[in-house]
């Protein structure tokens, strides 16, 4: 958006208080249904007849779904995640009833809460994620959503990452036309190693094979070649991030990607490392200027060091909303070299997109709340952010005063 357009300022502050409306609009229609719930289940109360009781009060949901236009098994899910919301996040439900949150990040923090299993993670969680879902996408708030869970009750996720190891499997399905899908559920540090094999697969020159067709190939010369064609892929970097206290083995803890969209116990990856293959890096970020090394380069482009550094530190593209890899990115001066320096504190991960729409100055951050600022680094960490303790024990008041009946 340039200075001058006035008009598309106006624009898009409309869409925002738009936005705003939808949301609102969202929670009363689920308050609504909740309201109708309730209502029923205290009328079929007064049935004498267990039988009659239970067929009235199974035939909810589906009066509800007809009312809306959704399913018996939507309306039950919507029921559901509400009532974990209201019950076990009383200051996120209140930003859904204001119309600060909307259903779709709602629904996501309901789930997030159905894994949680001690009260104090869910007003943990209840303290810290209004802000972060309030300036993030969805896809955005469900990996930080993963990451809370995973560390705030590491045990607990490492129990469930253990039940589900043990369900890993292969299938092979055939289908039509001479071809199969092989299908493997096995943990995420294994697929994303495979992944990160075949994405650097080398193309060979006259080679006219799709990117696609490409990773296939490879996938089978894999799995199938005693003598596996030279990739180009010895070396493979996998960027997971790991605490202090969890790597040295004083706290439990997990492992989480660079990109932030997987989480694996830290002992998967600990247990298996090759000490030959294997290369830490030892990232110390300042918390303001975000300085991966102090040491400051002379040329314009990063050395291997340290565009790895900031790739492990970033994550993905730093434009608000991209999950784009940031090993699939451009690396960016902010300040554009050679007026700004080759270091950490001024370089960045950015979608090629993204880079030239910078590069033109076209890209600017377009808050929630519909003010513009300009370009600084997404956020995508823990950091809690809004939700203060008064806050959070007015909500949990008002519901329990009744908010299920409140206008």
């Amino acid at each position: 958006m340039d200075g001058n357009g006035n008009g598309n300022a106006a624009a898009l502050d409309a869409l925002t208080a738009r936005a705003r409306e939808r949301a609102r609009a969202e929670a009363v229609e689920i308050v609504d249904m909740l309201r109708f719930r309730d209502a029923e289940l205290v009328r079929t109360a007064g049935i004498e007849s267990p039988m009659v009781r239970l067929v009235e009060r199974s035939a909810i949901a589906l009066e509800i779904g007809q009312a809306v236009g959704l399913s018996e098994g939507q309306v039950t899910a919507r029921l559901a995640a509400a009532d974990r919301l209201r019950e076990r996040t009383p200051y996120t439900w209140r930003a859904f009833r204001d119309g600060r949150v909307d259903w779709a990040r709602a629904r996501e923090v309901s789930s997030a809460a159905l894994l949680l299993v001690h009260e104090s993670s869910h007003r943990r969680l209840d303290e810290a994620v209004v802000g972060y879902a309030a300036t993030h996408t969805v896809a955005e708030l469900r990996a930080w959503l993963k990451r809370f869970v995973a560390r705030v009750e590491a045990e607990e996720a490492a129990a469930r990452a253990e039940a589900a190891r043990r369900e890993r499997t292969v299938t092979v399905t055939h289908v039509d036309d001479a071809m199969a899908w092989v299908n493997a559920f096995i943990p995420s540090h294994q697929a994303a190693a495979i992944d990160a094999r075949l994405r650097r697969t080398p193309r060979l020159d006259g080679d006219d094979r799709t990117r696609n067709q490409l990773r296939a190939d490879a996938f089978v010369d894999l799995l199938l070649a005693e003598d596996t064609p030279a990739t180009g892929c010895a070396r493979t970097d996998i960027g997971v991030v790991i605490d202090a206290d969890v790597l040295v083995g004083a706290e439990p803890g997990p492992a989480v990607a660079d990109d932030g969209t997987w989480t694996v116990p830290a002992e998967w990856v600990l247990e298996h490392l090759d000490p030959d293959d294997t290369f830490f890096h030892r990232l110390l970020v300042d918390p303001i200027t975000r300085d991966v090394l102090a040491h400051e380069y002379v040329g314009r482009f990063a050395p291997d060091v340290l565009a790895t550094a900031i790739s492990f530190r970033d994550g993905v593209c730093q434009a608000p909303g991209c999950l784009r890899p940031a090993r699939d990115c451009d690396l960016d001066h902010q300040v554009p070299h050679p007026r700004g320096p080759t270091r950490g504190s001024n370089l960045w991960a950015l979608h090629r997109r993204h880079h030239a729409m910078k590069s033109h100055r076209t890209l600017r951050w377009i808050l929630p709340s519909g003010r513009t600022v300009d370009a600084e680094p997404a956020t995508h960490g823990l950091t809690p952010d809004i939700g203060s303790d008064v806050e959070h024990r007015i909500a949990r008041l008002l519901v329990d005063q009744g908010d299920r009946q409140a206008p």
